[in-house]
């Protein structure tokens, strides 16, 4: 054993593969002779045997050293070194053939080898060295890993992307984990075997879980319904089982994939819900050969639209925020990864008229899509100046703009806080809400808002604050334990603005649908169990309290309003209050007004008389109402 251990320990000599190889050259060849001739070959036969072992041989000898397949460590040989092998065995064999061809025709009128020699030979000489190797690596795995010190693994697809999950973990980490199952919804492949593992139903999930020692479940899918890995996920956290997912293949390194680039199972890719159907040739149509500017492009949602419009051929692009590090970074991202799209960053704060004329009047921008706002309740809570100078002030220069340079449409991106607001931030929101409606029935553009909930993963938002929490060892604060949330990835906002701004046709507020609303607890709960952690034993959850101006629950539609379909299943169009331009004007200018003197509550009474439902919650402004 000893001796075995040090063998495979060591990197055996190059040259004593390449001797190993032609002995497996020289067996496969009088294997072929005594097949062909029934284990008695004639004289006449034996009398060429120099010189046709000399030719095969030499020839062999040649085509190794040429293709450097001796130089492969053995005990990791994969599939590309057993493609190699194939490959040139096959080019030596029809060298063989033509051999033949020229003997027969140019020099002595027969054949050097027999044709069936050849072809024995060439079937011996691949399945010997392949499977030899193949033996060896698996000898090697069983000696430095026996089988049952190793954990199982659990793959969900038995697909092609299943084989490549099943021959990446044997080739990367082979030693540590053994494919047990493969799971697969596909009735006909239940019971059969794929690369000598057995394929079963999501049915028999629960009993291998119980019954093996089972380290990871695997989901090699990429188009798996969320609901169908919701239910997979939640199976495997029962029996605190890691869940890990395979990357798209476009992020696979040189198109190969590696076992470091599989990957737990995020709390987003659960939230996520079924693919969003876009009507693609409508906003083409919007946005193809269009100048279009993006506030807040920098940030989370601004940056995605900036994504997303890029597959729809703008004319140019401009990217606006005032956050110097973070725009750096979305340029880099698209020198990298769009050089052919043209695009423009400007530094600049919208709540600068000057600025921002100057953008409009350099670039001409056909579409607007205005994401750059203040969105962080409890912040905006203290510093309502800041507030309605950014979320206000800012929405009108760009709206006004807008219409000063005949702008085709303004897309606004809203909140669900701005219905039946409790806070500054919701408050002001709606403010802008109302002056871009107003607006938009005095002028050409087309003035469209967009109110959806929480964006999965967006700054400053509830999972990555977890996230982090988890790493530093908690605990995971809460403010309350009822404490409810709509929640959408930035991807599926995203495009369903899109899709919002194209059918657009001015003054309308469009509302996303987002779903069934998630309990916070539920959601850290989740999170604790997919780190691996097991909650009030590694990691605890404290409740801090309701933070000024914060609801228990989100709405999405205010009580007096209701809402009409579109042609969108998840876009729906409120009808809400509509306002006197004139009238809003002069109170807005008032409310603008009120930052110079700095007086919180002057601005705060004042926002609550521009918008009536304005009843402040767990806040000191409650006094005003």
């Amino acid at each position: 054993m000893k001796t075995l251990n040090l063998l495979f320990l060591r990197n055996m000599p190059r040259w004593v593969i390449f001797i190993i190889d032609l002995k497996i050259c020289l067996f496969s060849l009088i294997l072929a002779y005594l097949v062909r001739f029934n284990f008695a070959i004639p004289e006449a036969t034996i009398k060429d045997f120099p010189i046709v072992f000399l030719v095969v041989l030499g020839l062999r000898a040649i085509s190794f050293y040429i293709s450097k397949i001796y130089q492969g460590i053995i005990k990791y040989t994969s599939s590309k070194d057993s493609q190699r092998i194939f490959s040139v065995i096959t080019i030596g064999s029809l060298i063989f053939v033509i051999i033949n061809i020229i003997s027969s025709n140019f020099i002595n009128g027969k054949y050097l080898i027999p044709f069936s020699i050849i072809i024995i030979d060439y079937m011996a000489t691949t399945f010997l060295m392949i499977s030899l190797r193949v033996m060896f690596k698996a000898l090697y795995f069983e000696l430095t890993n026996p089988n049952k010190e190793k954990r199982s693994v659990i793959i969900f697809g038995a697909g092609a992307s299943g084989i490549i999950t099943k021959r990446t973990l044997d080739r990367d980490a082979g030693t540590k984990y053994k494919v047990l199952a493969f799971i697969d919804d596909n009735k006909k492949k239940h019971g059969k075997m794929l690369e000598g593992t057995k394929i079963v139903g999501l049915d028999k999930l629960d009993e291998l879980l119980q019954n093996n020692n089972v380290a990871h479940l695997i989901i090699s899918i990429q188009n798996l319904l969320p609901a169908r890995k919701q239910q997979i996920v939640d199976t495997c956290l029962n029996y605190t089982i890691k869940i890990l997912t395979v990357p798209p293949i476009t992020n696979w390194i040189n198109g190969e994939l590696s076992f470091k680039q599989i990957k737990k199972v995020k709390i987003e890719d659960l939230l996520g819900r079924d693919p969003i159907i876009l009507d693609k040739e409508d906003i083409e149509k919007q946005l193809s050969g269009k100048v279009i500017l993006v506030t807040g492009a920098a940030g989370s949602i601004g940056s995605e639209i900036v994504r997303q419009i890029i597959p729809f051929n703008p004319k140019l692009i401009i990217l606006v925020d005032q956050a110097e590090s973070p725009l750096y970074e979305i340029e880099l991202e698209l020198f990298d990864k769009h050089k052919q799209q043209c695009y423009e960053v400007v530094i600049g704060d919208v709540r600068n008229r000057e600025r921002m004329g100057n953008v409009f009047r350099t670039f001409n921008p056909q579409i607007v899509f205005h994401a750059a706002a203040y969105k962080h309740v409890p912040m905006m809570e203290n510093n309502p100046s800041e507030s309605i100078f950014t979320n206000v002030l800012g929405t009108r220069n760009l709206a006004d703009l807008s219409v000063e340079y005949k702008v085709e449409k303004f897309v606004m991106i809203s909140t669900d806080k701005a219905v039946n607001p409790t806070n500054v931030m919701g408050a002001s929101k709606r403010i802008a809400e109302i002056y871009t409606q107003s607006l938009s029935k005095k002028s050409n553009t087309k003035f469209i808002t967009t109110r959806f909930g929480n964006v999965l993963g967006s700054n400053g938002s509830v999972i990555p604050r977890f996230r982090q929490q988890i790493e530093n060892g908690g605990p995971l604060t809460i403010t309350h334990p009822d404490i409810t949330r709509y929640f959408m990835t930035i991807p599926e906002a995203c495009q369903l603005v899109l899709e919002a701004g194209a059918m657009g046709q001015g003054a309308e507020i469009f509302i996303f649908d987002m779903g069934k609303s998630v309990k916070i607890v539920e959601l850290a709960k989740k999170m604790i169990k997919l780190s691996g952690l097991t909650l009030d034993k590694d990691i605890s959850i404290v409740y801090t309290g309701l933070r000024p101006g914060e609801k228990l629950y989100e709405e999405l539609l205010a009580d007096h309003e209701n809402t009409l379909p579109t042609h969108h299943t998840q876009i729906m169009k409120a009808k809400v209050k509509e306002y006197d331009l004139n009238e809003i004007t002069t109170s807005i200018n008032e409310l603008i007004a009120l930052f110079d003197q700095q007086d919180n509550k002057l601005i705060v009474k004042k926002m609550k008389t521009l918008v009536p439902e304005f009843k402040s919650n767990n806040s000191i402004y409650e006094k005003l109402d």
